[in-house]
């Protein structure tokens, strides 16, 4: 199975920079019932991913240091697992059967050309079986 998962990404993503405001990307995400979104510099690298998670750090630091505010890029994880624009179906499969995400940023040398996750994933096997009329 050589598919790849350009065939099957969400090419359209919502993304921060790490200069945008935390309270306006945090509605951003409520808004849109998103877990997280990647963050990219003025060059449209990778930097970080926004998650419902690092938003929550803002309700602690205004519970306890009276700390409202801040950019995107003081909240978010710069530790970001994602997954090559010319990785197959079965290398995502494989991914992410050892991880516990549910979704990754699809890279291409660092830049992001979108989003697969494990639906997607799915949506693909599917459609690759009946194609071969399983």
């Amino acid at each position: 199975m050589t598919t790849s998962i350009e065939e099957y990404m969400v090419t359209e993503v919502v993304s921060f920079a790490p200069d945008d405001d935390i309270i306006q990307a945090m509605r951003v995400l409520l808004e849109g019932h998103l877990s997280g979104g990647p963050v990219l510099d003025s060059d449209g690298q990778m930097v970080g991913v926004l998650s419902q998670k690092d938003c929550l750090e803002i309700v602690y630091n205004t519970a306890y240091h009276q700390d409202w505010g801040g950019q995107v890029g003081q909240y978010m994880s710069r530790q970001v697992e994602h997954i090559d624009a010319d990785s197959s179906i079965l290398d995502a499969a494989e991914k992410f059967l050892h991880s516990s995400f549910r979704r990754f940023p699809v890279l291409r040398e660092g830049r992001l050309v979108g989003q697969i996750s494990r639906h997607d994933i799915m949506r693909a096997l599917d459609e690759i079986y009946l194609r071969n009329g399983r």
